[in-house]
């Protein structure tokens, strides 16, 4: 059994399960959400793909290391999921950096902005755990600018295979490629609030 648990390709995920399996080798993907913080106190989201009696059992592996661990269908289903998740995560990065620059302009209390709105239906992980790092300017990676592009490139690239337009990833993916292009490349993904410095016709 082999137990990939990186976020690749669920393209390239079917053809290595085919040719391990010509091989007499059983595969999973199980890539992860949950972040630095999340591996450490063993709170993953882990998204499998693969047969059924192989995920059962890996199942004790997984408990070890997750809070939520979910069977999501054949090969290729677990990288598919995270690419979901990669999705929601950096749209609502995105639209997180944003809402905070208006607070700013509007000459809000940021602290007090994310613990009014984190309340309501405004609250996300994004808001929560990287707002505050925003204000502060702590750009230090938990999750660095460099693999938040590698996920973009896979989303869209399957996006491509589905005929979807994805506007919104489309635009995150300039962003963050303007980032590292200025140096931002090692950086956390709460960095992506720089590049407003550099659109603002004014600094904030």
């Amino acid at each position: 059994m082999l137990v990939d648990m990186s976020t690749t390709s669920p393209r390239a995920t079917r053809d290595f399960a085919r040719r391990l399996s010509a091989r007499g080798i059983d595969y999973l993907d199980a890539p992860v959400s949950g972040g630095e913080s999340g591996a450490v106190a063993a709170t993953l989201s882990i998204m499998v793909g693969g047969d059924t009696a192989g995920f059962e059992r890996c199942r004790p592996l997984f408990d070890a290391l997750g809070k939520r661990v979910t069977h999501v269908g054949p090969v290729g289903s677990g990288q598919s999921t995270k690419l979901v998740n990669q999705v929601a995560v950096l749209g609502n990065l995105l639209a997180t950096c944003e809402a905070i620059r208006f607070g700013k302009a509007a000459g809000l209390d940021l602290g007090r902005v994310i613990e009014a709105v984190g309340a309501g239906a405004g609250a996300s992980w994004q808001l929560a755990n990287l707002g505050p790092k925003i204000v502060e300017r702590d750009f230090a990676p938990g999750f660095p600018v460099r693999l938040a592009r590698k996920d973009l490139r896979l989303i869209l690239e399957a996006a491509e295979d589905l005929c979807l337009p994805l506007p919104c990833v489309a635009l995150v993916q300039q962003l963050f490629s303007a980032l590292a292009a200025i140096g931002g490349e090692n950086d956390g993904t709460q960095a992506l609030v720089g590049i407003y410095d550099r659109l603002m016709k004014r600094p904030q």
